[in-house]
């Protein structure tokens, strides 16, 4: 796996970087609900950890099913009921194969687990990491469908992939207020309304260029979260010129350790923009640091 899908993600509007094995997808399934798994037998490590299971080729009949066309099967089974949502972020460790029995993809090879937000991963992999409880491990069929498709460049066809379930990063709850500014809150000339969760440090604030870091989660006003630097547990760093004019204008009125809730009006953000959250969209800022101004 390299890099997690999107440094300033979305709602900045900055560039991306490249994404892991499991890729992004438009939208990820509704979570399957199940009963609780039976303490599975664990199989028995094979000379080669990263040498295909025995079943790569078609689930097997023990494995089950979802209404999507996911096939799993439980590999070993931790007995937790901590479990993921597809607004958080997990750490895995995962070894990929084609129906073949190619590898294409491990980070245990590479010996440093994987971490991602689920709704920024193959429709298979956000459907399937919320089966999981912290510490299991599972079999995965995906199908294309489900997977990349037959994408140019990405491994064809249905994918196999064994995953382990290491830690989960709970995202922010749904502000109570998402659906519009309370009373109480402030507005700017532009349109811009706020309110402040936490005071800051100081009277010193970030410029109009100024580059500053911020940890941050956003949320259209039906309450779906969109993008999350607290979800993927790292902050994000930025000019306030290359950003969406609605964090240009409110960051300029925070200081050093504030958190604001900003209710960003559609002109501010991204009008009705094809690929992004349209309409009025809110976030949760903190303002972690800014570079000093220049003299």
């Amino acid at each position: 796996m390299t890099c997690p899908k999107a440094a300033l993600a979305v709602a900045l509007g900055l560039a991306a970087c490249s994404s892991p094995a499991p890729e992004s997808a438009e939208k990820a399934p509704k979570s399957t609900k199940t009963e609780a798994e039976p303490t599975p037998k664990k199989e028995a490590p094979a000379a080669d950890p990263m040498a295909a299971p025995s079943d790569v080729a078609a689930p097997p009949a023990d494995a089950k099913k979802t209404e999507s066309g996911l096939a799993y099967k439980v590999l070993e089974s931790a007995g937790s009921d901590d479990r993921p949502t597809a607004n958080d972020s997990v750490k895995v460790h995962y070894t990929g194969w084609t129906t073949d029995g190619k590898m294409f993809d491990s980070s245990r090879q590479r010996g440093r687990p994987a971490t991602f937000p689920l709704k920024q991963v193959i429709a298979g992999w956000t459907e399937g990491l919320q089966l999981m409880a912290l510490g299991d491990a599972y079999r995965f069929w995906i199908p294309k469908e489900l997977a990349y498709n037959d994408a140019p460049g990405k491994p064809a066809g249905t994918l196999v992939f064994d995953v382990e379930l290491l830690d989960i990063n709970r995202a922010p709850p749904v502000p109570k207020d998402v659906a519009a500014p309370p009373a109480t809150a402030t507005k700017t000339a532009s349109g811009l309304a706020y309110t402040v969760l936490q005071n800051g440090d100081g009277s010193a604030k970030p410029g109009p260029t100024t580059k500053v870091t911020v940890h941050y989660s956003g949320w259209t006003t039906d309450g779906n979260m969109f993008d999350s630097s607290v979800a993927r547990g790292r902050p994000a760093s930025f000019p306030l010129n290359r950003v969406i004019k609605g964090w240009t204008e409110g960051l300029q009125l925070m200081s050093k350790g504030a958190k604001y809730r900003f209710w960003i009006p559609g002109d501010l953000a991204y009008g009705n923009q094809p690929g992004r959250p349209n309409g009025m969209l809110v976030f949760d800022v903190e303002l972690l640091s800014f570079d000093a101004p220049t003299k």
